[in-house]
Parts: structure tokens; C-alpha cells; sequence
């Protein structure tokens, strides 16, 4: 239906759907993600980019890039000999990637493509990421899977996600502050609507043990999560075998 809510569509309509919404938030997207994540989640990508365990000549390709903020810490972990891709399904998020620390200019470093279908070849990567990625794609399964064929044997997967925190009186708070405070700072730009996704693409989304299962059927190894930020943010890894 065309006046279907962002957070209700599924499949195709949803790759749509979210497409062109992170084209419409593209110009703001920065400003609002650091004043949510009180500047948090420079922190939090590092501490996940600790996680992939990378060597000095490793690569590693961030998925889900958007405007490229996890491509200067991946960048510190390889090194000058190292390479570090970004790879996104909306063109305006990766415009708004070019010049940032590490992202070097949209070709090569940064293309456009769909977490469920890489355009990369298999046992290429030593490290992947996706930063508030995978709540957004149309097949988790079929994401994790293809995560997991473009890493080499050894290779590791870290995400950082959207949680609901256990404890009650947390989800409570939190679910104020996102169902409230996020869609009206998003209506000070014009964005009601897409920071209304925020809220409730996050109670749709899996939980962590549905994600850690996921990734096992994957094939992932050693997967394991932890939450950040009162369980407001999950992190979760793994390793391909």
C-alpha cells in the first residue's frame, strides 16, 4: 500500500521504503545520530572495531556505511597497508561519506550495493562491520549469510544495533525518550516521519538471542553480545571458522 508505514513494510517494499528514507535524512543525519547518541557512538564503533581483531595489512569492509563513521577507526585498525571498503544502498548517505577521515573519495573506497547481495567475492575480508544496519534489512538471514561468505576463514563480523533495554524501568524511560523526544527533535527538521522509524523499526526488530541464532545459522562461531548504553545498543560478533 503506498501509505504504509516504513516500519510495517516487508521484503522489497521495506529495501524501498528505507531507501528513501535515509536519502530524505541524508542532509541531517549526523547532526541528529550524535545529539541522540549524546556523541556516544564514536566510542562504541571503536570498541567494536576492537572486536574484529585486525592486523596492520588487513581488510575490512564496513556494510550498511551510510555517512561513513565507522571507515577512520577500521582505517586505524589496518594501517597504511591496509584496506578498508564502505558499501551502502543509498547514494545521498554515501555523498555525505566523501572527505570524511578514512573514506577517501566515493570510488573506490565507497559503492553502492545491498547487504543481502555483496558485490564482493567470497573469503575476500579479514574483518566486516554494519553499524544500524541490520534492523533495516529486508533478510537478516540472508544477510548474515552473506556477511559471512565474504570473510576468509578466520575473518570476524561485529554489528551494532538498536536494542530494548531488559530492565523494565529502563524500557520504560527509553521508551519514552524514543517514542517522544526522537520524532519531535526529528520534526524541528521536517523528519517526523523517519525519526518515527527509529522507535518502532526498534520494538519490531529480533531480539538479541533471535540475532545470535541467526548468525549461528550463518555459520558464525564464537558469537557472542553485549549491551551498551543502559541495553539501548547491542553489539554483537562472530567469526567464520
Amino acid at each position: 500500500m503506498a501509505d504504509q508505514a516504513i516500519w510495517q513494510t516487508e521484503g522489497t517494499s521495506k529495501r524501498a521504503a528505507v531507501q528513501g528514507m535515509f536519502a530524505e535524512i541524508a542532509p541531517t543525519y549526523d547532526l541528529l545520530n550524535s545529539v541522540m547518541s549524546l556523541r556516544l557512538h564514536h566510542r562504541w564503533r571503536s570498541f567494536a572495531v576492537q572486536k574484529l581483531n585486525l592486523k596492520p595489512g588487513d581488510g575490512a569492509l564496513d556494510v550498511c556505511c551510510g555517512t561513513g563513521d565507522f571507515m577512520a577507526p577500521l582505517q586505524k585498525a589496518v594501517g597504511e597497508n591496509g584496506f578498508v571498503a564502505g558499501i551502502d544502498f543509498c547514494l545521498p548517505m554515501l555523498q555525505k561519506a566523501v572527505g570524511k577521515p578514512g573514506t577517501g573519495s566515493i570510488s573506490p573506497r565507497l559503492g553502492l550495493g545491498d547487504a543481502c547481495q555483496l558485490p564482493i567475492q567470497a573469503n575476500a575480508l579479514q574483518g566486516v562491520s554494519v553499524g544500524w544496519g541490520i534492523r533495516n534489512v529486508p533478510d537478516i538471514d540472508r544477510a548474515h549469510q552473506e556477511l559471512f561468505r565474504v570473510l576468509k576463514p578466520g575473518g570476524r563480523f561485529v554489528s551494532l544495533d538498536m536494542a530494548r533495554p531488559r530492565n523494565a524501568a529502563m524500557r520504560k524511560v527509553s521508551e519514552f525518550v524514543f517514542n517522544t523526544l526522537v520524532p519531535w527533535m526529528g520534526s524541528l527538521f521536517g523528519k517526523t516521519k523517519a525519526y518515527t522509524y527509529l522507535p518502532k523499526s526498534t520494538q519490531k526488530f529480533w531480539t538479541r538471542e533471535q540475532l545470535a541464532a541467526s548468525m549461528k545459522s550463518a555459520g558464525f562461531a564464537e558469537v557472542g553480545f553485549k549491551d551498551l548504553f543502559f541495553g539501548n545498543i547491542c553489539i554483537h560478533w562472530g567469526r567464520k571458522p
